[in-house]
C-alpha cells in the first residue's frame, strides 16, 4: 500500500511581539492579521491570498498561515508548515517508523480539527493537522 500525498496547508512562526508582528506583515506584505485572544493562545491568523479557486484571476495553490507567541520554555519555534492528513494516528505512526517523532498527543483545534507537531530526520519542527469533516 502506498502513502497517500498529504499537502502543505498552512504555515506557522513565532512571534516575540503581536502588534508589531502584525503590523509588519501587514504593511510590508498585505496580510490580513486577525488576532486571537487568550483562548487561542494569543494567535495570529495570517490571510496572505484570497481562497484558493480555479476562477479566472485568482491565484492557484496559495497557503495561509498564523504567528503564535514565542515563548522561551518551549521547543523549536521557528517557522514550519502543517501538513493535511486524513487519519492523524495513521500519520503519526508513519513519522515515527520513518525516523522521525511525535512531539506529543494530537489536540483538538475548535473548528478546525485535531493538531499535532512532529521532528522529521533533518531536525526540522512541523505539524500535522487531521482536518474536520464538512458536515
Amino acid at each position: 500500500m502506498s502513502t497517500p500525498m498529504c499537502p502543505v496547508v498552512h504555515f506557522e512562526m513565532p512571534y516575540r511581539d503581536a502588534a508589531r508582528a502584525s503590523r509588519f506583515y501587514t504593511e510590508v506584505f498585505g496580510w490580513q492579521i486577525q488576532a486571537f485572544g487568550e483562548e487561542m493562545g494569543h494567535y495570529l491568523m495570517a490571510t496572505t491570498a484570497g481562497e484558493d479557486s480555479a476562477e479566472p484571476g485568482t491565484k492557484r495553490g496559495v497557503i495561509n498561515g498564523g504567528l503564535f507567541p514565542f515563548k522561551a520554555d518551549w521547543p523549536m519555534q521557528h517557522p514550519s508548515v502543517v501538513i493535511a492528513v486524513a487519519d492523524i494516528r495513521a500519520a503519526m505512526a508513519r513519522v515515527n517508523a520513518g525516523g522521525g517523532e511525535v512531539m506529543g498527543e494530537p489536540m483538538p483545534i475548535p473548528g478546525v480539527g485535531d493538531y499535532v507537531s512532529f521532528v522529521d530526520t533533518e531536525g526540522n519542527r512541523h505539524s500535522m493537522l487531521q482536518p474536520l469533516m464538512p458536515g
